[in-house]
């Protein structure tokens, strides 16, 4: 049995992700940017006007016709993009998912503590998925747990609104809710 040879590691190149320059292979661009004239050029009128000013021809906008370049330092503009990534990364909100357990015959008072629980989650801003777990042969009492999660859901009426009725799936019949927006 021959033995396979391996390759030797090479790390993948990332590729830019806006053409520059020479890479920008259209007739035309329209042009923007400071001290530019601005307007329809040539792609070869284009690149002198970066190059007179030593900054980069940058397509910004390719999907437009004529494409869109603007006349700028690249690495300054990469820069820019990255921070500006990071702000709408770090602006972001990170939904939060927590999830409530019931079993079709939960009594009254585990009911009250979990649905204290839920009441706290919506509060800091939350999702709660409640479900009611079918173990069994208690998958006959589908209506129960129907009952128990819209009862549920009246409860939490206030503080949140379902954003996923309830729905059964397999043995567990789940539904989702969502805070309320918070009105000043």
């Amino acid at each position: 049995m021959a033995q396979q040879q391996r390759r030797p590691f090479r790390p993948v190149r990332q590729e830019e992700p806006y053409r520059i320059n020479e890479r920008i292979r259209v007739p035309q661009v329209r042009l923007v940017g400071e001290n530019v004239p601005q307007g329809i050029y040539d792609i070869q009128q284009a690149i002198k006007f970066a190059e007179e000013q030593n900054l980069d021809l940058v397509e910004i906008s390719p999907n437009a016709v004529p494409p869109v370049c603007k006349v700028i330092d690249y690495s300054k503009f990469k820069y820019e993009q990255k921070k500006k990534q990071k702000e709408i990364k770090a602006n972001a909100q990170k939904v939060v998912i927590k999830e409530i357990r019931f079993s079709p015959t939960t009594d009254d008072h585990d009911y009250d503590f979990k649905l204290k629980h839920a009441i706290n989650f919506l509060k800091e801003g939350a999702k709660v998925k409640a479900y009611v777990q079918f173990s069994g042969r208690e998958i006959v009492f589908k209506d129960q747990g129907y009952k128990l999660l819209e009862r549920f859901a009246k409860a939490l009426e206030e503080i949140g609104k379902v954003e996923l009725e309830p729905k059964l799936e397999g043995k567990r019949m789940s539904m989702i809710l969502t805070p309320k927006a918070i009105k000043k």
